[in-house]
């Protein structure tokens, strides 16, 4: 603890005894005391109390070990002595007779016993609710957090003293705060392995059959050029599929690691989904697909980057194509939302739909929706991760629903980032 804290915490105490003494000596001025008896009673109350702070302390010091009710009791006593040995010394010194002192001993006696009981009956309650707050923490120890089940802290809370009362709640709290992240971590986990087990599937199976094209080629085992020809198409094919599932991998890692450096520029949203069209072109040719692109008028312009978006819409542009089949439709259209303050781009495609149990999970890593997972159907199940990712990392929204033949998926951004 530093020094500051420490001289701020003798203010308090400093502050209540010179306005005690002021009050004193004004009551003492305002009865018609002289200086000096106005000076000596203040003297022996001030001793008096004294006294009783030492041996309070000393008892407090030797029961530390006691429950809050014995603690509270002293506590009590304390005032109750101060007085008594204030208005011992006072009277036997100053003014009072016997008789006067008689009646002022069992008027201090009763209210005494009034306040021990008082004090006993507020350190029982203090105590409950110590107790409560205490079998919380044990049992948030023990067992962990449980967002489906409280510890009880609105029994603990009714009655007690604020700080306990708060404490309570806040331990409620911590509670909910711990078993929502251990909720995520456990997820966080679960996936992780999912998406190290699909990876290394995704990973193993190409380059096993790269390896044997290549081992093929080496050993002459096939020499005619149409052959040959077919293995180094299919090694390219397999090789720019695994040279995307890196960069998916690549990309995620950025996102999630939060090392994601966005070059915001204004955008016309006709030139985004120009290039994303170029680009998932000839794959939607060489499967018969009919790729359509339709932008509203006048184009939205909106503050973007836009390598990362046109991979957003590439990546949902593959999926779409991917998972149309052939001779299919796959439109991609953009423009202004309804409330005229965000842009949208929407790309249908003729799927068949997405079960609905399922339409929470796509954008989760390695989601595929596929029973089998089959190599060379494209994509490592990272492509709407990551287009998720980028599109949260643009403050926007990434959305699916089942409409028409197939599946919507929309991305809604704002216009200009705040």
């Amino acid at each position: 603890m530093s020094r500051a804290p420490r001289r701020a915490s003798w203010w308090t105490p400093i502050a209540v005894a010179a306005t005690g003494f002021a009050v004193a000596a004004g009551a003492a001025a305002a009865g018609g005391f002289t200086g000096g008896d106005a000076a000596r009673l203040v003297l022996y109350s001030s001793v008096a109390a004294a006294l009783a702070g030492v041996v309070a302390g000393v008892l407090l010091l030797a029961l530390r070990r006691a429950t809050i009710g014995v603690q509270a009791a002293v506590a009590a006593l304390a005032a109750v002595l101060a007085v008594a040995i204030g208005v011992a010394w006072a009277s036997s010194q100053m003014f009072l007779m016997k008789h006067d002192l008689r009646v002022l001993w069992v008027v201090l006696i009763s209210a005494g016993t009034v306040g021990l009981v008082v004090a006993v009956l507020f350190g029982r309650r203090v105590a409950a609710a110590s107790r409560s707050v205490g079998e919380m923490a044990r049992r948030l120890g023990e067992s962990g957090p449980d967002v489906h089940s409280t510890f009880g802290a609105g029994s603990a809370a009714r009655g007690a003293p604020g700080e306990l009362a708060t404490l309570a709640v806040q331990l409620e709290q911590t509670s909910a705060r711990l078993a929502e992240a251990q909720a995520q971590a456990s997820a966080l986990e679960r996936s992780r392995r999912e998406l190290v087990a699909w990876v290394s599937h995704d990973l193993r199976t190409p380059l096993a059959g790269v390896r044997a094209m290549v081992e093929a080629l080496e050993d002459r085992v096939v020499d005619d050029p149409e052959t040959v020809a077919r293995y180094y198409a299919t090694m390219r094919r397999e090789i720019d599929r695994l040279a995307g599932l890196v960069n998916d991998l690549f990309e995620l890692s950025r996102i999630q690691s939060g090392s994601l450096a966005l070059d915001i520029e204004s955008v016309a949203l006709d030139e985004l989904v120009g290039d994303a069209v170029a680009g998932a072109a000839i794959a939607a040719s060489a499967k018969g697909i009919d790729l359509r692109g339709e932008v509203g008028e006048p184009s939205p312009v909106v503050e973007l980057s836009t390598p990362e978006m046109v991979r957003v819409v590439r990546n949902l542009l593959d999926n779409a194509i991917r998972h149309t089949p052939p001779g299919g439709v796959v439109v991609i259209t953009a423009g202004l939302d309804a409330t005229g303050n965000a842009a949208e781009v929407s790309v249908q495609d003729a799927c068949g739909g997405i079960p609905e149990r399922e339409l929470d999970s796509v954008f989760e890593m390695a989601y595929r929706g596929d029973a089998a997972r089959t190599p060379g159907d494209g994509g490592g199940g990272l492509g709407l991760a990551v287009a998720r990712g980028l599109v949260e990392a643009h403050h926007g929204e990434i959305s699916v629903h089942n409409q028409g033949p197939g599946c919507r998926f929309t991305v809604r951004l704002p216009l200009h980032r705040a």
